[in-house]
């Protein structure tokens, strides 16, 4: 289940009304048939909002299933960002008409180190070397793909549904035909961290129901896990090399490229332990202390409410003979995840009873040398600087502060994850 956007619509309009009834009807389907009916409905009536660009329809209906029916919510979530992130091209041929798919692939990139992590445009030279490899080692024989030639970060990906389908639609249509795309312009500046996700965009087309990927060939059917894991390895072998250019002076590693937004959402996942190491290296680095000398304090921060919803967790670290908060990260809750820990989907799953967010901060926190931490109970109201809109960090008291490098500490830029 994902949390929709906060912003809500008191009454709804005829297409956003169809979009719960149609949502609540694939809900209650009794038959495989009839869901396949309901799919099909909703899948039509989604495409024409989208391609239409009315965002503000589907969201109003998000949020009302979100209040009152989240069974009903999770359908139709889960099919917006399928049909968003995925096209259909007809084309006309002797022996009739041939319908290709195309989905919207990310490929995640984690990346870490202390000065500037790059976004921006992908030379031409290594835009050919990246789909060389990507097209080789990941995809079936038959598919064709295209690549956005732009680095992106998280905060320069498409911000709402319609904006996705539309890129969907713009690189299928390259794929298919062959064409050639622009790098992204006027892309937002993203703020500097110490640890973050890069992103390449890809449409893969293929011939209507044929596979998109390795793994998914009928050879590969009974062991499509170790194909996959296959496909991963070599993937890193040879594009970490070229990909480590448009990234001077990090550390990275490479996900394995899957549909849009589960690829998204498994790297925003997948960043947080990685911020973690990122922030002890800096400050035993920078202060020229070890990590024992350092202290952590973990504070749970939502938006206000009688019960506060815990939404993030909010690192602060300190040395550990002073309650003055040098630095912090912010570690954000995703998707079903709450105070009390929930699996995570797929094969990254692999507990049936996971670690609390909690006790997994502290862990990796231990993990990093730091032994003395710090869990405060009282929940906070998420709140951030008025002058830099930093966010605020509990020191050892329970006071929400603003985390302040020592006057005497390296100058150079602060980070906030």
């Amino acid at each position: 289940m994902r949390r929709p956007s906060k912003d809500s619509t008191p009454k709804l309009s005829a297409e956003s009304q169809r979009l719960v009834s149609l949502s609540q009807a694939l809900m209650q389907a009794a038959s495989r048939a009839e869901e396949r009916a309901w799919e099909h409905q909703l899948d039509t009536c989604l495409q024409k909002l989208l391609k239409t660009n009315h965002q503000d329809s589907i969201d109003a209906s998000l949020n009302a299933l979100f209040k009152d029916d989240l069974a009903s919510y999770d359908v139709l979530m889960d099919t917006v960002e399928a049909v968003s992130e995925s096209a259909t091209m007809v084309e006309q041929a002797e022996g009739g008409d041939v319908t290709w798919q195309a989905l919207l692939v990310a490929a995640p990139i984690l990346a870490w180190t202390r000065f500037s992590i790059a976004t921006g445009a992908i030379p031409n030279d290594l835009l050919s070397t990246l789909g060389a490899h990507f097209s080789a080692h990941l995809l079936a024989d038959g598919t064709k793909m295209a690549i956005a030639p732009t680095l992106y970060s998280l905060d320069q990906l498409p911000r709402t549904h319609a904006e996705t389908a539309a890129l969907t639609q713009k690189l299928a249509a390259a794929a298919h035909k062959g064409g050639t795309i622009k790098p992204a312009q006027h892309l937002d500046e993203t703020a500097p961290f110490l640890a973050d996700t890069r992103y390449l965009l890809i449409a893969i087309v293929a011939p209507a129901g044929e596979p998109l990927f390795r793994w998914q060939e009928p050879q590969h059917h009974l062991r499509f896990a170790d194909e996959r894991n296959r496909s991963l390895e070599q993937w890193r072998a040879q594009a970490t090399a070229n990909i480590a250019r448009l990234l001077p002076g990090c550390g990275i590693e490479l996900l394995l490229p899957k549909a849009y937004y589960v690829a998204c959402r498994e790297a925003d996942k997948l960043i947080r332990p990685i911020s973690i190491r990122a922030a002890v290296h800096y400050l035993t680095n920078t202060l020229g202390v070890e990590a024992s000398d350092l202290r952590a304090v973990i504070a749970g921060f939502g938006e206000e409410s009688p019960d506060i919803q815990i939404d993030e967790y909010r690192v602060s670290f300190t040395m550990r003979q002073s309650a003055d908060v040098v630095y912090g990260i912010v570690w954000p809750l995703y998707g079903q995840e709450d105070e009390n820990g929930t699996p995570m989907e797929g094969p990254l799953a692999v507990s049936a009873t996971p670690l609390s967010p909690i006790n997994e901060i502290a862990a990796h926190l231990n993990d990093a040398g730091i032994a003395h931490i710090k869990r405060i109970n009282e929940r906070y109201v998420a709140e951030y600087c008025d002058d830099c809109g930093a966010p605020l960090f509990a020191d050892p008291t329970g006071e929400l502060v603003h985390a302040e490098m020592p006057e005497d500490a390296p100058a150079g830029t602060e980070h906030f994850h």
